[in-house]
C-alpha cells in the first residue's frame, strides 16, 4: 500500500525506552530518550543531581536535561525508515549551581570539556552514539534564577544509531 504525506501510521507499539510509539514496519524509535543523556552526564562526576525536563525544587549544583526545539525535517533515507541508520537529538542542559558567578562557570566550562571529549563514537547502554556536535562555542551565561543562583546552558546535538 501507498502511504501519502503526512499519514505516518502508527502500529500501536511503544519503544520498550522511551514509550514514545513506533511506526508501522519500522525499525526503531525516533526519539533519543534523555535518561541516555542523564547516563552521559552522570559519567562527568560533576553533578549531584540530574534531573530530566524539570529541575526538582531547583536544589543548587543540578543539571536539568531538556529537548531542544528544533525545525526542519527528520533524517530519513531514501527508501523508507528502514534504511535510516542514525538519527540527531538536539538537547539543551541546563546548569544550576550556586550563587558564585565564578563557581558556576567554571563547572559549566568543566561539563563543556568533558562533552568536547567525546570526539569518537561510543555506546551508553544499547545506544550507539556516533557523535556528540556542540551547538555553541563556549558554555552561555543566563543570568540568575529568581533565587539569584547562577545558571548556564550548553546546547548539544546527539547523533546517534536508530535500533
Amino acid at each position: 500500500m501507498v502511504r501519502g504525506l503526512g499519514e505516518g501510521r502508527r502500529e500501536g507499539r511503544l519503544c520498550k525506552e522511551c514509550l514514545h510509539e513506533v511506526l508501522q514496519g519500522e525499525g526503531g524509535c525516533l526519539v533519543l530518550p534523555l535518561k541516555v543523556i542523564q547516563q552521559l552526564i552522570k559519567e562527568s562526576d560533576l553533578f549531584k543531581q540530574v534531573y530530566i525536563g524539570k529541575l526538582d525544587n531547583k536544589k543548587e549544583k543540578s543539571l536539568g536535561i531538556y529537548h531542544r526545539k528544533s525545525s526542519g525535517t527528520p533524517i530519513k533515507a531514501l527508501g523508507g525508515l528502514e534504511h535510516t541508520s542514525y538519527s540527531i537529538s538536539p538537547i539543551s542542559l541546563l546548569i544550576h549551581w550556586n550563587k558564585s558567578f565564578v563557581e558556576t562557570e567554571e563547572v559549566a566550562i568543566k561539563l563543556f570539556h568533558f562533552l568536547q571529549s567525546k570526539d569518537k563514537a561510543f555506546q551508553i547502554g544499547d545506544t550507539v552514539v556516533r557523535y556528540l556536535s556542540l551547538a555553541v562555542p563556549e558554555p552561555q551565561d543566563v543570568g540568575t534564577d529568581d533565587s539569584g543562583v547562577y545558571e548556564f546552558v550548553i546546547w548539544i546535538d546527539v547523533i546517534y544509531e536508530r535500533k
